[in-house]
């Protein structure tokens, strides 16, 4: 009896079948296909999926680092491409990406794989299961992903490529939005604190104003995302100054540069947050709403208001006032879901609070969208249509882990544990909605919250 086993999967996606395999050679598609909830570490060729590329993954499984070598083979350019196993965790892995036209404007997504588990019989005995299972979701992840960001890139293609630069590009929403912004056919620039390591970095140093103005002629978009975390902790006076200072002088720099460069930008984005209404109970919050109060407001404040600098020189700028970020990868979420996945997870503080909560995949696709409409400006909430208490949040959260929610966290304990700042994150109530971005045309992704945390965690 064989112990090879096989898996498929397929799926219409409404671009030509050359364009979606172009999408493939981009720089940036293999990270761009590794899920959210995986740690992944690649190292793609030069000669990207050509024959004879070589690959290599480091995955971690557990506490182990497991170790693919994988070469590209049989490369027929706008049909298929193989990845053949030299060396990792199977007996034998071939996987043939097939691109097969439907009609001029469409093809099918197929990928066949052909695996043998380890330790012969035994291994397809005890493994099979676990294997096909996580094989189904990774993929199904993977279709969605490539057919939502191929179809949305009709945008970009109808408008052109941009030159992008990023600062606070290690961050959750940078090193994400990076690969994304490269598979929709960009040219992006990171900003890094250390010597560069390639012709795709730029050397700055915010604490002292360092940045070559020079080196950004050309550029058509400048996108801030820097900042201190501001959940690392209680709130110190030496902390508060950390996330006012790397916010502030971030943007002074970048908005610095800008004036010196001889050829401005088109766009400058900068990143906020909701966090600048404070806690506002029921109210319903949009871009016209008023400032809060408290720390948080101060500093959303200060960071706009010296964004707004790029403004006065001509400069198109938005300001990107992002929710709570759905993603595995990093931010509350990936902070949640231990505790959830023990089945110890609850409401916080009565669970009354609001949370305006937004999958990254929207959050790319905003900044996407904010990049290349011309009248994306001024305050953009980037938060999904409908807002979720922190009660609703936990029970939906709860029925995709299938898991209980019963443990409350009180408010007193959380006050108790990090002061200021679980009153200013945790237990606040913002209720916002995204007004400016559904008038600008944008179309969420995913605009339920189920069907967000479902995508997000592979579910």
């Amino acid at each position: 009896m064989s112990l090879d086993q096989t898996f498929s999967i397929r799926t219409r996606i409404a671009r030509p079948a050359d364009v979606v395999f172009g999408w493939h050679e981009r720089p940036g598609a293999l990270q761009r296909l590794c899920p959210p909830w995986e740690t992944v570490e690649a190292s793609t060729s030069p000669e990207g999926i050509r024959d004879g590329a070589i690959v290599t993954v480091r995955n971690k499984f557990g506490p182990w680092w497991l170790k693919w070598t994988v070469e590209h083979r049989d490369y027929v350019q706008g049909s298929h491409f193989r990845d053949v196993q030299l060396s990792g965790p199977f007996a034998r892995w071939e996987h043939l990406h097939r691109f097969v036209p439907d009609g001029p404007d469409a093809c099918w997504l197929i990928d066949e794989i052909t695996y043998r588990l380890p330790v012969g019989g035994i291994g397809k005995t005890i493994g099979s299961g676990f294997v096909r299972r996580e094989l189904s979701r990774l993929f199904k992840w993977r279709h969605a992903t490539t057919k939502t960001d191929l179809e949305a890139e009709l945008l970009a293609s109808a408008v052109g490529a941009r030159h992008i630069v990023i600062a606070g590009a290690s961050g959750l929403i940078g090193r994400t939005l990076i690969p994304f912004l490269q598979t929709q056919g960009h040219h992006v620039t990171r900003l890094v604190r250390r010597s560069p390591a390639g012709n795709d970095e730029l050397y700055w140093n915010p604490g002292a104003g360092e940045l070559e103005a020079r080196a950004l002629d050309g550029v058509d978009t400048i996108i801030n995302l820097s900042g201190e975390n501001i959940a690392g902790g209680r709130w110190t006076a030496e902390r508060r100054d950390a996330i006012f200072r790397s916010r502030v002088d971030a943007t002074k720099t970048l908005v610095g540069a800008v004036q010196r460069m001889s050829r401005k930008p088109e766009s400058f984005l900068s990143a906020s947050a909701v966090g600048f209404y404070g806690d506002r109970g029921e109210e319903m919050l949009t871009e016209r709403s008023t400032i809060g109060q408290g720390f948080l407001p101060e500093v959303c404040l200060a960071w706009e208001t010296h964004a707004q600098g790029a403004r006065k020189m001509g400069v198109r700028t938005a300001l990107m006032r992002f929710g709570v970020i759905l993603s595995p990868a990093g931010g509350a979420l990936a902070k949640l879901l231990p505790v959830f996945r023990a089945g110890v997870g609850g409401a916080v503080g009565g669970g009354r609070q609001w949370m305006s909560w937004v999958g990254i995949d929207d959050v790319l696709g905003a900044i996407h969208h904010a990049m290349l409409n011309r009248d994306a400006e001024g305050p953009i909430n980037v938060v999904a249509p409908e807002p979720a208490t922190n009660r609703e949040f936990t029970r939906v959260l709860a029925s995709v882990l299938h898991r209980p929610a019963i443990v409350p966290v009180p408010r007193f304990a959380l006050e108790t544990l990090f002061g200021e700042m679980a009153d200013a994150t945790l237990l606040a109530s913002e209720r916002a909605v995204p007004e400016r971005l559904i008038k600008l045309g944008y179309t969420f992704r995913y605009p339920e919250l189920d069907k967000a945390l479902r995508h997000g965690l592979g579910r």
